[in-house]
């Protein structure tokens, strides 16, 4: 199982990790009997933990949060946030039950992945910004300024990037994060041309900034919800994954769940008209 170098453990072999690949199954088949067994004997108690971005977490659950505590007061939630690498991981693991995403799905294969939305961006600048009263605005408009937007592999900054490879033009960054509410800080002081998700545009707060819709410059991107295939579902669950995304009924997700990948799913699900936010 293990590759040795004198008397020390140095490596886990390609048999080991086998070993360790198989006994990993064998752990989720148990957590899932007992799960079964408490969805009988407990219903509506149990936890659920989410892996998300910040922009879901700050922008896109918020609501569907206080209304599954409302239902499930003795379901314990906890939600951590990480990269697109860092929140595969956990649900792959099973460290997370659930992981929300729209950067890297590459990292998802071992995972069950559904559509929930669509979303795009929006632009902000400061109200004395050479951009704000400018019509029709295009990258290679947006591309004479620097910019300050999502650090790479976060909240569809691979769409930013290819619609400035599309327009033979080179976006000049000037700051990056993971925070949008750190991006329109950072704009307010006018260090550069903001991009950011429209989800994330509040008109109480936001109204010192002029936001400038850019769906018609960036492609859209989708929001997905995943979980480790093979995983029992509780009651709790089917209900939050349709409270997020009213399209996914328990059905759906079940029929889902037969499929052998996520083409296949993709597939499936191909007819169904996702909302955007």
């Amino acid at each position: 199982i293990f590759g040795r170098s004198g008397k020390h453990l140095t490596h886990v072999t390609e048999a080991g990790q086998d070993v360790i690949d198989i006994a990993t199954q064998i752990l989720s088949k148990v957590e899932g009997i007992k799960a079964v067994a408490r969805e009988h004997t407990q219903p509506d108690e149990g936890k659920l933990r989410i892996a998300t971005t910040h922009t879901q977490a700050r922008y896109a659950l918020p609501d569907v949060i206080q209304g599954f505590i409302k239902r499930y007061s003795k379901v314990s939630l906890h939600m951590s946030q990480g990269t697109p690498a860092q929140i595969s991981d956990a649900a792959a693991k099973g460290d997370a039950d659930f992981a929300i995403a729209t950067e890297s799905l590459h990292l998802y294969n071992d995972l069950v992945m559904l559509p929930c939305y669509h979303w795009n961006r929006s632009i902000i600048v400061r109200p004395d910004h050479p951009l704000a009263k400018k019509q029709n605005i295009t990258i290679v408009d947006i591309a004479k300024y620097s910019l300050v937007t999502y650090v790479f592999g976060f909240t569809g900054r691979s769409e930013l990037d290819a619609a400035f490879d599309a327009a033979g033009a080179k976006p000049k960054i000037a700051f990056t994060a993971t925070d949008a509410d750190v991006i329109k800080t950072y704009v307010r002081l006018g260090v550069g041309v903001g991009v950011i998700a429209s989800m994330a545009i509040d008109d109480r707060i936001d109204s010192d900034l002029v936001v400038i819709d850019a769906s018609h410059l960036f492609k859209a991107s989708t929001t997905k919800i995943g979980f480790r295939r093979g995983s029992f579902l509780r009651a709790y669950m089917y209900d939050f994954i349709e409270r997020f995304a009213p399209h996914l009924t328990k059905d759906i997700v079940t029929r889902a769940m037969l499929l052998k990948n996520n083409h296949e799913v993709d597939e499936f699900l191909a007819d169904i008209k996702l909302p955007t936010r």
